[in-house]
């Protein structure tokens, strides 16, 4: 057999195993193209899955109640601060511990902290955290501030509709008040952040 023979018989090996290389190479590129899609819209539907909450939830469930119990009252105020923690945990989770969102998660603790001696004083049960699945994630730190504005907003309503209800016992309509006067501090820490915004 002549070089000349190998050689045309090596040519046609050579291109099958190219051939079988381009067809490796392209499986690759499909299965890594289908991982990534899979990634994204799992994603999407995590995100899209975040239902907006009840109408009797939180804050503005108190806002439009006409005739709020003391059970309604310390349920409404904890979901609210259950609502703003979630808030406060994706945001940390999509951008970083970033302040004032680290300082004010903190302080949402200190209000739960405040809330939950008065179920057990007045054998209240206490609501469980459903809060999370009611939170979306802002897209940008922009959307971050502007929901903490928001939410403050919507939580310093509450706490004064709260404190004002008649028949009211005395240490709750103290911890409505307190806590009230302590978001205003978060409202101002949120309007801040916000203005390296605009």
């Amino acid at each position: 057999m002549t070089s000349t023979d190998k050689h045309y018989i090596k040519l046609p090996l050579y291109r099958k195993v190219n051939q079988q290389k381009g067809k490796v190479r392209n499986v690759k590129k499909i299965a890594i193209v289908a991982i990534i899609s899979f990634i994204f819209f799992n994603f999407n539907l995590l995100e899209a899955n975040a239902e907006a909450p009840p109408e009797d939830y939180g804050a503005k469930g108190a806002l439009q109640d006409s005739s709020i119990t003391l059970e309604e009252a310390l349920t409404y105020a904890l979901e609210d601060e259950y609502l703003a923690q979630a808030r406060y945990d994706a945001i940390m989770k999509e951008f970083g511990e970033i302040k004032p969102f680290t300082q004010i998660k903190v302080a949402e603790q200190r209000h739960i902290t405040a809330l939950l001696p008065l179920f057990t004083r007045y054998n209240i049960n206490v609501p469980e955290n459903k809060a999370s699945q009611y939170t979306t994630t802002p897209k940008t730190l922009k959307e971050a501030f502007e929901a903490g504005v928001q939410g403050e907003i919507d939580n310093i309503a509450m706490y004064e509709k709260l404190a004002d209800l008649p028949d009211l016992p005395q240490d709750v309509r103290s911890v409505m008040t307190r806590l009230g006067d302590a978001s205003k501090n978060h409202l101002a820490a949120f309007k801040k952040g916000l203005t390296q915004y605009q």
